[in-house]
């Protein structure tokens, strides 16, 4: 039997910035009634999203910190037009969102860039570009 990916969890040091990130990509978190360190958010294509505080998931993460230097993991959102995907970035580097990779157009045909979370993980925005 194949395992399902069906979640994934973001540790976060501010809960609250990081609902306001995701927000502004449109994603809609809920704060768990049972703990306010933690919220999720489902999305469309049947994934869950989940944000966990560092003192939510420490104790069950023997000997975590928080990693250093640039992320190793990214979301990737995808955009209807490239025009979105410049829009998008402009307005979360803008709102002070750290860009990571300005907007441009990768050789395998996808317009492409990069902003950081609040604690530093890589969001991806993307969008065909129009075939030539």
């Amino acid at each position: 039997m194949r395992p399902t990916l069906n979640t994934i969890d973001i540790v976060v040091s501010d809960l609250e910035a990081s609902i306001a990130f995701y927000a502004r990509l449109g994603l809609e978190f809920k704060i768990d009634e049972h703990s306010a360190e933690h919220a999720g958010c489902d999305l469309p294509n049947g994934l869950h999203l989940m944000l966990d505080t560092e003192g939510f998931r420490t104790p069950f993460l023997p000997g975590w910190s928080a990693p250093t230097g640039g992320p190793r993991t990214l979301l990737c959102f995808e955009f209807d037009t490239p025009a979105g995907v410049d829009a998008k970035y402009a307005e979360l580097v803008e709102a002070g969102c750290r860009g990571i990779a300005e907007p441009f157009d990768a050789f395998w045909g996808m317009r492409y860039a990069t902003v950081a979370d609040p604690d530093g993980c890589g969001v991806d925005l993307y969008a065909a570009l129009p075939a030539s």
